[in-house]
Formats: C-alpha cells, structure tokens, sequence
C-alpha cells in the first residue's frame, strides 16, 4: 500500500489556533487544548472589556465635570439639568474636554445652564 499523508486541514487548524496565542506564557503558546482554553478566556474578557471601557470612560468624564462645574458654584445633576433646560445638546465626552483644555468657553456654557 502506498503512504498516504494525512492531517492536512487539523495542522492548518492547529497553526491557526497557535498563531493568536503567540507571546503567551508556558504551554499555552505550544500546546493546543491550552491555547485553545487561554484564547476562549482572552477572547471573552476583551469583548466584556471593551464595554466596560466605555462605562469607566463615562463615569471619568462626569467625575472631571464635576469638579469643573463645583468651582463654579453648582454641582453635577443640577448642571446637566439646567443644559437639558437650556436645550444645549453636549455630550459628557465634549464638556469634559472642553473644561480640561477652554475653561472661559466652559465657564460660559455653565453661565447658560444656571
């Protein structure tokens, strides 16, 4: 009987697989079922993580309004309560950026929401 090679599409697999765990520590950078378990946590933690980014992102920019619009005599939730009113449409991203790097335009927009 002649030889036959075999394995073809499971080495592909396998190459595929060690390929993403590459700088890994240990057998996980070598032995496939460990690859496999690490890259099945890493992929879950950064997809649950790049939503947590964007809360831990928000709750910042409100802790750093906060404290620029407490300098000007108000607190948080009245300001954003008195933007609503005022109908001026920022979102917290902006504000904060604005009351890091322009505080005269942002001591104006609190002027507004008061």
């Amino acid at each position: 009987m002649p030889r036959v090679k075999r394995g073809k599409i499971s080495l592909k697999r396998r190459e595929k697989i060690l390929k993403y765990t590459k700088g890994y520590k240990w057998g996980r950078k070598s032995k496939e079922r460990a690859a496999k378990e690490a890259l099945l946590h890493a992929w879950t933690h950064s997809y649950r993580d790049r939503r947590v980014k964007k809360r831990t992102a928000r709750a910042l920019w409100q802790i750093q309004l906060n404290a620029a619009v407490r300098q000007e005599g108000l607190n948080y939730s009245k300001f954003m309560h008195g933007l609503k009113k005022a109908k001026i449409e920022l979102d917290r991203k902006v504000l904060s950026q604005i009351a890091r790097q322009h505080p005269e335009v942002f001591k104006a927009i609190v002027e507004k929401a008061k």
